[in-house]
């Protein structure tokens, strides 16, 4: 299963003040959604009952489900207690109850971004886009063994050589944590048993 933890502890400190936009970085990385089908939801597009599952349209009005977590419902839920929205009108609204733009969000994350580096200075100057969290939605994925096909499903992916990016993405970060196995650790010649002729021509004669 994708890693919840630290989701579901933001989960818990969001609920109070119930920000729009931080409930909306929440959907997107349960979701992995593009940011635009994200800000398209609305309350009819959700199931409120368990199994929990929103149903996403993307490119080309394509239409697939992806699961929620209990966490992501209960953001939702809150939200809309505090913002009630018409069953066919966006969940993501300003103050004024107009729908969020896209480049609102972008400029929005940025700040957050900014913010967040004075506490954390390894995040100064790095890049976070909505998109992101689509990518780190995927990541997660390949990383707790999800098949390929099925993340190709919930991203909305047309070809799996789109999906097969993360995969490779996935193993050059193993391959990465391999090599810093200290040297001393690694098989440096065969076994001694390998290294007896006798022994394997033995072997090989049973």
């Amino acid at each position: 299963m994708v890693r919840r933890r630290k989701f579901r502890a933001r989960g818990k400190l969001l609920l109070p003040t119930c920000n729009t936009r931080h409930v909306l970085l929440a959907v997107l990385y349960n979701t992995g959604a593009r940011i635009q089908e994200a800000l398209d939801l609305s309350p009819q597009a959700v199931r409120w009952e368990s199994p929990f599952q929103v149903r996403l349209r993307g490119k080309g009005r394509k239409e697939r489900r992806c699961p929620l977590w209990p966490e992501t419902i209960e953001l939702l839920k809150a939200l809309l207690k505090r913002k009630p929205r018409g069953e066919g009108e966006p969940i993501f609204v300003n103050r004024y109850g107009h729908p969020l733009k896209a480049s609102g969000v972008r400029f929005k994350l940025k700040q957050y971004v900014e913010a967040a580096a004075r506490k954390v200075p390894s995040l100064a100057g790095k890049r976070v886009s909505p998109h992101k969290f689509r990518h780190a939605t995927a990541v997660s994925l390949v990383a707790a063994g999800v098949d390929v096909t099925v993340i190709r499903d919930w991203l909305g992916h047309e070809s799996l050589d789109t999906t097969n990016i993360y995969a490779r993405a996935s193993l050059e970060t193993k391959r990465k944590a391999l090599e810093k196995v200290d040297s001393s650790a690694r098989p440096a010649k065969p076994p001694r048993w390998k290294r007896e002729v006798e022994l394997l021509e033995w072997l090989d004669s049973l």
